[in-house]
C-alpha cells in the first residue's frame, strides 16, 4: 500500500529548487518517490509505510526552503 503526502513548499523559483527539495526529500528512509513543482510549490511524497512530517519538514529545511502539509 503506497501512501501519499502532499505539502506546500514555499520559496521555491526555479529548477534548481526543485532539485534540491527533491534530493534532500528522498534521502528520507522509506520515501519511495517525490513529485516537487516550483511553479505550484506542491510537494507529493510517496512512501511504503507512513513517515514523520517532521522528518518531511526538516528535509525540505535542510533543502533551504518552508513546507506545511496540505
Amino acid at each position: 500500500m503506497t501512501e501519499k503526502i502532499q505539502y506546500q513548499v514555499t520559496g521555491m523559483t526555479c529548477g534548481h529548487c526543485e532539485h534540491a527539495v527533491r534530493s534532500e526529500v528522498s534521502q528520507i528512509a522509506g520515501v519511495t518517490g517525490v513529485e516537487v513543482s516550483a511553479q505550484t510549490g506542491v510537494l507529493l511524497v510517496e512512501s511504503a509505510a507512513p513517515l514523520s512530517d517532521a522528518d518531511i519538514v526538516a528535509a525540505v529545511d535542510e533543502a533551504g526552503y518552508e513546507a506545511a502539509r496540505v
